[in-house]
Formats: structure tokens, sequence, C-alpha cells
């Protein structure tokens, strides 16, 4: 019953994506998809606490966390390009989206070889999480509280994103080929 207490919560994550992205093509809503974004943060910790306390780390919730944040990162990425009118955020999104379909293709190519430690998730790549969600958290900050001067700061957080994002996905294809 806990386990698929912390699934939902997990999941509830994807939907709380799905529903930002939706809530930014309403101008007037910003102070909302700032709520429900972080919101979505408390679900990041919250499912990984509840099963680390309780003992429930399950496959299945390694596998669905990180697609969580990947969902809720790539539609709030998309959702901004598309409200800031921004080239350069959907530019950087669709790399993102690049990376994870690149290292998840590692991984399974990995996993048939029995070189499951060669895509195993690094340090440097939970803080490139942290740096996307943080660069989400100040934009969205920007529209709530309407300062503009915040988005250029955006743009030099998402740039940092970018290059932790193509870093860690060479040193993933390093590993896998050496």
């Amino acid at each position: 019953m806990k386990a698929l207490l912390i699934n939902t919560i997990t999941i509830s994550r994807i939907f709380l994506a799905m529903i930002i992205f939706l809530l930014l093509a309403q101008s007037n809503l910003y102070y909302l998809t700032l709520i429900l974004f972080f919101i979505a943060g408390i679900t990041d910790y919250l499912d990984g606490f509840l099963a680390r306390k309780h003992s429930l780390t399950s496959n299945f919730g390694e596998i669905l966390d990180p697609i969580a944040d990947k969902i809720l990162i790539i539609f709030l990425f998309f959702g901004l390009a598309i409200n800031l009118s921004s080239f350069l955020i959907g530019f950087v999104a669709s790399i993102i989206i690049s990376r994870e379909i690149w290292v998840g293709a590692l991984r399974d190519y990995n996993s048939r070889n029995n070189n499951i430690s060669a895509t195993k998730v690094i340090f440097l790549a939970k803080i490139k999480t942290a740096v996307q969600l943080f660069t989400i958290f100040i934009y969205l900050s920007a529209l709530a509280f309407n300062k503009m001067l915040l988005i250029i700061i955006g743009d030099v957080f998402i740039l940092i994103s970018l290059l932790i994002t193509v870093y860690t996905g060479y040193i993933y294809t390093l590993n896998t080929f050496k």
C-alpha cells in the first residue's frame, strides 16, 4: 500500500507537468504555475524520502522517478519557450531531449552487454537536474513577479544547464565505449 502511494506521488509529478504546461498558455496564471512547480518539486523530494524511509525502493520506482523529472523539465522548458517566444529555451530543450534519448539508448545497450555500471547515475547528472529545475524556477519567478530582468539570469543558467547536460552525456558515452 505504501509503495502504491509513493508511485502515485511520482506519477502526480507527470500530471502536474501537463497542467503547468497548459497554465503557461494563460498569461494571468503565473503565480499558480509557480506554486504548482513548487509542489512538483516537493513530490520529487517526498517520493524518494518515503521510499528510503520505509525501505520501499524498487526497480519500477528507480525508473519512474527520473522519467517523471524529465517529463516535468521538458514540459516546462517547452511551455516557457512558447510563452516567452524563446528560441534559446526551445533549442536547449531539444538538446536535453536528444541527450536523454541518447543516454537511454546507452543504458539499454549496456544492460544488454552486462555493462550497467557504465551508465549508472553520476553525481554531476543530479547537479544537472538541479540546475535545470532552478533555471525553470527563475523563469517562472520572472513571469509570476513581472521581473523580466530574471529572464536574462534564466538564460545564463539555461546555458550552464546545457553545458552540464552535454558533458554528462559525453561521460556516459565514454564510459560505455571504453
